[in-house]
């Protein structure tokens, strides 16, 4: 703040008398001193310069004095000047009006007091928008300097209302912006822990690796928000996407392998394990949320299993085949065909034993003969039904001509009888 300046020293006298009694005074000291009227002239000559000397070092001072009290105004008011221009405000309701210098300064004081506080805090509000305006844009921006070191600068020239509104309605759009930004986040962290959950894979390392301040759920309001890592959490989600994909095609393709496997072997039912599995044959991708259902270890576990069948499936195969054979022979039996068991049998050994043959095609192949098998013994029993309802009507009238006979003879003889 400007002060006035003090005004210059004024030389009191310690007495009231004035320069006439101390000139009269002088004269008597002379007189008894006995000095000559030319010493006397010299020496009232000296002080007469003397004073002068003193009232011209007064006057200079004071018109000193008086120049700056003219700077200290014109001070004030340019400063009130820039103070108005720059807070917008109305420049008519800070004259300070006419009078002498001092009466002015002590009206401009006041005034510029007031207009510094305005400022003051004016400048508060511009540098806390600003400050959160500078950390947004650092987090979109995802710099790597701290975002606490943001210091914005202002220009001072320009605080008006109207800049100040504009800065923090931008402000709003940032916080708008800011919002959206960590709703992505957010909404991607959960897709990438369902994803994770679904495959055992290590949330908090995955997201991690995205950036540290997605993995630490105390700093919910830090997370990064930056583009480098909205990007980075849609190629993570992506990729988990595609993995979890092609773990599920993987697995899909083992259970329907083991169903096969099941069914080839007749394994009943609750020797089947790994149901979790064979129950995502027919899921879609978007279906499955089962804890850990698509696990690496989940996935090793159904490839074991499915080797362990194929070894068990190339000792059964044998048995499986004759079970078909006996099958076979006894729906051929059952209908009345003749069939040669021993010489069917002995080239299914010979087929064996030679290697050159799939077993699993000959099971197939032996599946058809067995449905066409049975095709032919309904058609046979119908034929055979006939026949044997045939029989029985034949049989029945067989019966009853022996029967009529028997009583046509029964009556010849009482007839002849009673003819006698």
């Amino acid at each position: 703040m400007t002060t006035m300046p003090p005004p210059p020293s004024t030389t009191v006298s310690p007495s009231c008398t004035t320069c006439a009694s101390l000139l009269h005074e002088l004269q008597i000291i002379w007189d008894e001193i006995g000095e000559n009227d030319g010493e006397r002239d010299k020496i009232l000559l000296q002080l007469e310069q003397e004073c002068l000397d003193i009232y011209r070092r007064k006057v200079k001072n004071t018109r000193k004095y008086k120049a700056d009290l003219h700077q200290l105004l014109a001070d004030a008011k340019a400063e009130i000047a820039n103070l108005v221009s720059a807070l917008g405000e109305n420049a008519s309701l800070f004259s300070p009006g006419k009078g002498p210098l001092k009466q002015q300064i002590s009206a401009v004081n006041p005034v510029l007091d007031e207009l510094r506080l305005k400022k003051q805090e004016r400048m508060k509000g511009f540098y806390e928008t600003e400050s959160q305006i500078a950390r947004i844009c650092i987090e979109i921006a995802g710099n790597d300097r701290s975002i606490d070191s943001a210091d914005p600068e202002i220009d001072e020239r320009d605080l008006t209302v109207k800049r100040l509104g504009e800065l923090k309605s931008h402000l709003k759009e940032l916080q708008n912006e800011k919002s959206l930004r960590l709703q992505k986040v957010n909404s991607s962290i959960k897709t990438i822990h369902e994803l994770s959950v679904v495959m055992s894979i290590d949330f908090f390392k995955t997201v991690n690796d995205v950036h540290p301040s997605l993995s630490d759920p105390s700093k919910a309001q830090s997370k990064s928000i930056s583009n480098d890592t909205l990007a980075r959490l849609t190629s993570t989600i992506h990729s988990l996407q595609q993995e979890k994909q092609q773990r599920l095609e993987n697995l899909q393709g083992l259970g329907r392998k083991l169903i096969e496997l099941w069914d080839l072997m007749d394994t009943p039912a609750d020797e089947r394990r790994l149901d979790h599995v064979t129950t995502l044959i027919s899921a879609s991708v978007d279906n499955v949320s089962r804890l850990g259902c698509l696990a690496a270890d989940v996935i090793e576990q159904t490839e074991v299993e499915a080797e362990r069948l194929n070894v068990l499936k190339a000792s059964k195969m044998k048995e499986l085949v004759f079970k078909r054979q006996n099958e076979l022979e006894e729906i051929y039996r059952g209908v009345h065909m003749d069939v040669d068991s021993d010489a069917a049998r002995q080239i299914l050994i010979s087929l064996i034993e030679s290697g050159n043959v799939d077993m699993s095609d000959l099971l197939g192949s032996m599946d058809d003969q067995i449905t066409k098998a049975k095709e032919q013994a309904l058609s046979r029993k119908d034929i055979l039904d006939r026949v044997e309802k045939w029989k029985f009507a034949s049989e029945e009238e067989q019966w009853l001509d022996e029967y009529e006979k028997e009583d046509i003879e029964a009556i010849e003889v009482i007839w002849f009888s009673y003819v006698k």
